[in-house]
């Protein structure tokens, strides 16, 4: 058994939260349909209707979401797991899952009127998001005017509402705050420009906007998102909501990454088992040791990947159940292990790659696909591995680190 396999059942993440994962039992009835999908979701540039409609019904996007809109609280461990299975399957879908599943616990921190105006009359509503600050933002009575475009917005033609970062001015003009933005769908457009080599069904287009008020309740700071505090904790208590955005986000992006590998592997091993029982006279096709290697360090690179990241938020959502401040030492090896995460994923795939020879360049097929979309993922910018990694450094020498994304 490899270990896309095994992780449903060693590292399940029902055991987590107390009790089984429902919503993973039932993405696991998605997946053949979503794996059939795959192709064409590459070629229509975005995750088809069927899909987002049945995750929705699955639960998928509820997972983080507060209870009092219907949502499940469930831990982040066990969110990974249902987003790493369905990027096994499609992992522009897995993608979009994860980028859009993440965002009702970014909203739960907002004003409890925010989190009305987007779930009050359809708790399913769903939110895209572009957090590059590359909007202006001018102050006004009441708010801010928001006019510019942003980029990279994943799964943006499924959502309503969409989640945009910006810098708020002081009273000279400077640079104060970057703050997250919430702006409604009739507020900004869809540029269609998602034309790539990788993750091409995420449909990431452009979102644009010309002149939008933007109230004060619908923008939060990232200085009281890094100092784990949000207006929103009060009506939302859960110790889910009192873990750092840094890790949540980061990993939100690396599980599709793994997921890829993942079903890499799968599509690998089956291929080979394959060409075993296809033979002639009982030769082993695949009877090569170096292969077989390969295979070992691809697998071991997955599990590992998987292993450090469910330890890292486990351990930060004990300290926030227990009402305790969560280390600063655990939130940097947490950001160090999820950049060695998707380095391990790359390395995973890239052996997979290798021992498929050319089978591997033909398209379409998964190891391909995956081996492109999982490179495409790895160039986010919450992968810059260095950054994270000399953060840790920094930290374990007792230097100060200053970084809104621990």
């Amino acid at each position: 058994m490899g270990p896309a396999s095994r992780s449903d059942s060693m590292r399940g993440g029902g055991r987590v939260t107390g009790g089984p994962n429902k919503v993973l039992d039932r993405v696991r009835d998605l997946v053949p349909a979503i794996r059939q999908r795959a192709a064409d979701t590459d070629l229509q540039r975005r995750v088809p209707v069927a899909s987002i409609r049945e995750l929705t019904e699955a639960g998928v996007f509820r997972m983080l979401q507060p209870s009092r809109f219907g949502g499940e609280e469930a831990s982040p461990v066990a969110f990974y797991e249902v987003i790493r299975t369905i990027a096994a399957a499609c992992p522009s879908t897995g993608w979009v899952s994860s980028v859009l599943g993440v965002h009702p616990w970014q909203l739960a921190l907002f004003p409890l009127r925010a989190q009305e105006e987007v779930w009050g009359e359809d708790s399913d509503t769903l939110i895209s998001s572009s957090y590059a600050p590359t909007g202006r933002l001018t102050p006004v009575e009441g708010g801010y005017e928001v006019s510019g475009r942003w980029s990279f917005s994943s799964g943006c033609d499924h959502a309503q509402w969409a989640f945009l970062g910006a810098l708020a001015p002081d009273e000279h003009g400077n640079p104060k705050d970057y703050l997250t933005i919430l702006v409604p769908r009739n507020d900004y457009r869809i540029d269609d420009v998602w034309h790539v080599v990788g993750l091409s069904g995420t449909g990431s287009n452009d979102i644009v906007i010309e002149k939008a008020f933007v109230p004060h309740h619908r923008a939060y700071s990232a200085t009281e998102q890094s100092q784990l505090r949000g207006p929103g904790q009060e009506a939302n208590p859960a110790a889910l909501y009192r873990i750092p955005f840094a890790g949540v986000f980061s990993n939100t992006i690396t599980a599709p990454i793994i997921g890829a590998a993942q079903g890499a592997y799968e599509a690998h091993i089956e291929r080979m088992r394959e060409r075993v029982r296809l033979s002639y006279g009982g030769q082993k096709v695949a009877e090569d040791a170096f292969a077989h290697v390969r295979v070992a360090r691809a697998g071991s690179e997955i599990d590992a990947a998987i292993l450090q990241m469910e330890y890292n938020i486990s351990e930060q959502l004990r300290y926030a159940e227990a009402g305790e401040e969560i280390p600063y030492e655990i939130r940097l090896r947490t950001r160090r292990d999820q950049v060695r995460g998707t380095e391990r994923a790359i390395q995973a795939i890239e052996l997979l790659f290798d021992n498929s020879g050319g089978h591997s360049i033909r398209k379409p097929n998964p190891i391909e696909r995956h081996w492109r979309d999982a490179h495409a993922g790895s160039v986010h910018v919450i992968n810059d591995v260095e950054r994270a990694l000399a953060m840790f450094g920094r930290g374990e020498f007792g230097l100060p680190v200053e970084d809104r994304m621990v």
